[in-house]
């Protein structure tokens, strides 16, 4: 099982418990920040576009809120870069890194539906150190830290105690290229289907990642996805006692978009099972999308 990804980052950085403490309050001033640009426009939307991809949407609400989260950040620690999904980035070459994900979430924003959330994740060197989730609808802060903890608002959280994978609750998520990839996650949501008691698809990693440190999933994997999406949950569920991890091996890189969350006793578990399976071919599910 690996060993704590943050602890050893923080460890490594040499950086104080005073300077982490620091970077937690910023972080979590920035997802304020962005949950009230978020709840103001919510169900009040002014724009609604198409980026690269068909389906990968921006509104008016993420531009705002990632524009008012970099200015914000720039100016309490301009030490730190900035890797922000909208575009606001800079300063790469710094060690600590600001990973901004302004409202994951966002096709669940635009049509009403309140699973979404504002994430804010500091890294060292491309590890994950700190992170803080807002899930405005929700009215719930989450955050953690090494040596700090983790938290729900005040209150302190942990993961869940549930040692099967057949009597555990599970979620899940499919990248915007499923349609045009064979390996798409769809082999691997039938699978797991069959061997838990259920799958749920959020469509918002940092609250899925959220609700993994708090218990109310036992696991969690996924693909395709930025350290925008993770890196603040990262930090929150190793904090409340959960597993990190690549969902073909034992390893993570952050780069590699592709993760595994769970708590400890059903971890070994549910990586052998995610081992086994492979991706389902074109005929199976319909044939991809020129």
């Amino acid at each position: 099982m690996r060993s704590n990804l943050c602890a050893q980052a923080v460890k490594e950085s040499t950086v104080s418990k005073k300077e982490l403490e620091k970077y937690l309050q910023v972080a979590k001033q920035a997802a304020s920040i962005g949950e009230k640009i978020l709840m103001q426009y919510y169900r009040k939307i002014v724009s609604i576009n198409n980026k690269s991809r068909d389906g990968d949407l921006v509104t008016n609400a993420d531009l705002e809120a990632e524009s008012l989260i970099v200015s914000f950040l720039r100016k309490e620690t301009p030490e730190c870069g900035i890797y922000a999904e909208e575009g606001g980035s800079s300063g790469s070459d710094s060690s600590f890194i600001w990973c901004i994900d302004p409202l994951d979430g966002t096709t669940n924003y635009a049509h009403g539906y309140p699973f979404f959330a504002c994430s804010i994740g500091l890294t060292w060197k491309n590890k994950p150190i700190l992170g803080a989730i807002s899930v405005p609808f929700f009215s719930e802060m989450y955050w953690g830290c090494p040596g700090i903890g983790a938290y729900c608002n005040e209150l302190e959280i942990s993961v869940s105690t549930s040692n099967k994978l057949r009597e555990s609750l599970l979620v899940t998520g499919f990248s915007y290229d499923r349609t045009i990839k064979i390996d798409n996650n769809y082999a691997e949501f039938c699978w797991l289907t069959n061997k838990c008691r259920g799958v749920r698809r959020g469509g918002a990693a940092a609250v899925d990642l959220a609700y993994i440190a708090a218990g109310r999933l036992d696991g969690y994997w996924e693909q395709g996805l930025s350290k925008w999406d993770i890196a603040a949950g990262i930090a929150i569920v190793e904090e409340a006692g959960g597993v990190i991890s690549d969902y073909k091996s034992n390893k993570f890189d952050l780069n590699e978009g592709r993760i595994l969350a769970s708590n400890p006793f059903i971890y070994s578990e549910l990586l052998s099972e995610l081992d086994k399976v492979s991706p389902l071919d074109q005929k199976s599910f319909g044939g991809l999308v020129n």
